[in-house]
């Protein structure tokens, strides 16, 4: 079962990742690595990650035409991760292709496949002044949100604000991740639309995925603690 806390590995070398890591001795994980990451270091970095036993969340966010898109998942799907995501702004079709690359390039079951919806750092004014996408951010959401649904994804990137409305329209089985979590005392930088792990617990979050308050924290397995017990996760000490 994989943990509803996900890292996000958010650096831009293998040995920064091994060196955050190292705070987090016998823990299995659930990590994410984004466009900065794989970028940098490719597959070597996901089965470095993978013989240490953490489960990964791919994000690399695929916006191309169906049939790009549907040859890029089938490559990926090789590595053997657990949780991968496409653009819903991509379209039905576009959506489609993907699962069908995961299903042709998975040797076992496929990976989860989730949407990007509207992005954490987007307003509503942005959205309608620059990209002339009139309505809110929530409407656009839960119509992004229906069209993933419809073609057999298996959830969306979302914020924590927006999925008690999804929980409405999409079911409880329809997963929600959700970035933008912050704990009480740490800053928002470029993300608009966020909360604490305790608040995403309330609101329905099934995953809510943590960076800069980890990656930049000088004890990072305490922090950890800290929003883990926030979430409601009780710590076991070892032999206990």
């Amino acid at each position: 079962m994989l943990q509803p806390i996900i890292i996000a590995l958010d650096f831009e070398s293998k040995e920064k990742v091994r060196t955050f890591l190292d705070s987090f001795q016998n823990e299995q994980l659930f990590v994410k690595v984004g466009m900065e990451l794989f970028y940098q270091e490719g597959p070597d970095l996901i089965r470095m990650l993978k013989d240490q036993g953490h489960a990964i969340f791919l994000d690399l966010k695929l916006h191309d035409i169906p049939n790009t898109v549907h040859k890029a998942m089938r490559g990926l799907a090789k590595l053997d991760v657990d949780l991968v995501n496409v653009h819903a702004m991509g379209g039905s079709e576009m959506m489609k292709r993907a699962i069908e690359g995961l299903a042709e390039g998975s040797r076992n079951s496929r990976p989860k496949c989730i949407a990007v919806t509207q992005l954490t750092s987007s307003s509503t004014t942005m959205m309608n002044e620059e990209l002339n996408i009139s309505g809110s951010i929530e409407k656009s959401v839960i119509g992004l949100a229906e069209n993933a649904q419809n073609v057999g994804l298996d959830g969306v990137v979302c914020s924590p604000l927006e999925v008690p409305l999804l929980r409405e329209k999409c079911g409880k089985s329809f997963l929600t991740v959700t970035p933008g979590i912050r704990l009480q005392s740490d800053q928002n930088d470029d993300q608009k639309r966020v909360t604490t792990p305790a608040h995403a617990r309330e609101l329905g979050s099934d995953f809510i995925v943590v960076g800069r308050t980890l990656t930049t924290s000088a004890d990072p397995l305490q922090t950890y603690r800290k929003i883990e017990n926030e979430w409601g996760i009780p710590y076991e000490t070892p032999g206990s």
